[in-house]
């Protein structure tokens, strides 16, 4: 089942190899990329907001917004996951062959494997398509267009989309294939035996993305994506004056790599690093949030418009950033549903209400998982500014009960460091107490 954006933001890494690899990547595209983790963290970042109820409605709006399957932000996430997913499987080859060609007695494997420099070429031009897809997809142009794409490449890509594509030429293009990796790539996709690249599991993983009825129009789009991207990859290696042993020197300043053999370091860091989704999920972050403020401004102006007898009724029957019980929870509104089985919260909608009960559908999920949950089991986000953590004073939460076995909701009233002090929903204050951060969610 498909995770929300919200999800894959938080759930990107801090620090693990892909990371330390883009970093060492810096000093190709300076400045341009910076790990952003943490979807609350990253509109901040992007928009400069730090007002707790703009960033809430943007977070709403972002939910739907990516949910809505006439847009193509869920599809962009798909191409970056299955692109790198087949990847991997293709360095497992690349390094077998390779093997096979130092090693005298396992010399069979380089019969059975494909060349890698046949791998790592079809590997890179795949790579190429999938982001010219991805692309239109999320800038609404209705057909992959080459031309468009390479336009854009020229002028506006920056940031995590920028760093991607650096990437690519480094560790798809330069570690792999050498200096001379464009000449390269272009003799082996135009002279190759069509076959080829129509068995590659990679085209088979990405084959029903491409434009084409059938396969020849597919490696035509293949060769033609691939031709409009050249003048940029020589102006980068030319301003840039990268060189495998530039790359490598870098990376080793960030992981440590035993063996110097490029071809065993291009292998390995496409069995390692997951690039292309961890850069992709921050560029369709990016491009969503950066929708969403522009949409909940419009609202927030609009919402200041409202004559003044009618502002004044609304402001005295609320309290400033806590929503009264009878507009906390209304149909469209985006909340987080309780799984008791995974201990986790996940992103829904409501999509209707009856008689204290929310019938929610979750978010890049079929139909067939909507339900009917209790008030106890669903929650909107902090109602003021969060920790660190993701906590906030007046959110509500479930707490972890040792004695008992079981997960009791509760709303955090203080918070000092790694402690919460929380009251438990339908018990007095006399059971109230702290807790540490590990004992809720």
């Amino acid at each position: 089942m498909d995770k929300s954006i919200i999800q894959l933001v938080d759930e990107l890494p801090t620090d693990n190899i892909t990371v330390k690899v883009l970093k060492a990547l810096d000093y190709v595209v300076p400045n341009q990329w910076d790990n952003l983790v943490g979807f609350d963290n990253s509109i901040r970042s992007i928009t400069g907001e730090i007002d707790a109820s703009v960033i809430q409605k943007i977070r709403d709006r972002t939910v739907s917004l990516y949910q809505d399957p006439q847009k193509g932000y869920q599809a962009a996430i798909k191409l970056y996951q299955i692109i790198d997913k087949a990847d991997t499987a293709m360095a497992v080859a690349a390094l077998a062959n390779k093997v096979g060609e130092k090693i005298g007695f396992l010399s069979f494997l380089s019969n059975i494997t494909p060349k890698a420099d046949i791998t790592q070429s079809i590997d890179l031009a795949l790579k190429i398509a999938v982001e010219i897809i991805a692309f239109c997809k999320l800038n609404g142009i209705p057909q992959p267009n080459p031309q468009e794409f390479a336009n854009s490449l020229a002028n506006n890509y920056q940031n995590a989309s920028l760093m991607r594509m650096a990437a690519l030429v480094c560790l798809d293009g330069i570690i792999p294939l050498g200096p001379n990796f464009i000449s390269k790539i272009q003799e082996i996709i135009s002279g190759a035996d069509s076959n080829i690249i129509t068995q590659n599991p990679t085209f088979l993983a990405v084959q029903s993305f491409l434009p084409g009825n059938n396969p020849t129009d597919k490696l035509g789009f293949i060769t033609q994506a691939f031709n409009s991207v050249q003048g940029w990859m020589n102006n980068l290696v030319s301003k840039s004056g990268i060189t495998p042993q530039s790359i490598f020197k870098s990376l080793g300043n960030f992981i440590q790599i035993a063996d110097d053999n490029l071809d065993y370091v291009a292998a390995f860091l496409d069995q390692t690093t997951n690039y292309y989704e961890h850069t992709g999920i921050q560029t369709v972050a990016r491009s969503l949030i950066l929708q969403t403020h522009i949409l909940v401004k419009e609202e927030i102006q609009k919402e200041q418009q409202i004559p003044q007898d009618v502002s004044s009724a609304v402001n005295k029957s609320t309290t400033p950033g806590i929503e009264s019980d009878a507009n906390q929870y209304a149909v469209g509104k985006a909340v987080e549903v309780w799984d008791s089985e995974e201990a986790d919260w996940y992103q829904a909608n409501i999509e209707k209400i009856e008689d204290n009960q929310f019938f929610i559908h979750y978010i890049g999920y079929g139909s067939s998982y909507d339900e009917w949950v209790g008030e106890d089991e669903i929650r909107t986000r902090a109602l003021g500014s969060s920790n660190e953590n993701g906590y906030a004073v007046g959110q509500k939460v479930k707490t972890w009960d040792e004695d008992n076995e079981e997960w009791y909701s509760a709303t955090i009233e203080k918070i000092q460091g790694q402690q919460y002090f929380v009251h438990y929903s339908g018990y007095d204050s006399s059971y109230d107490e702290w807790v540490d951060q590990e004992e809720i969610r």
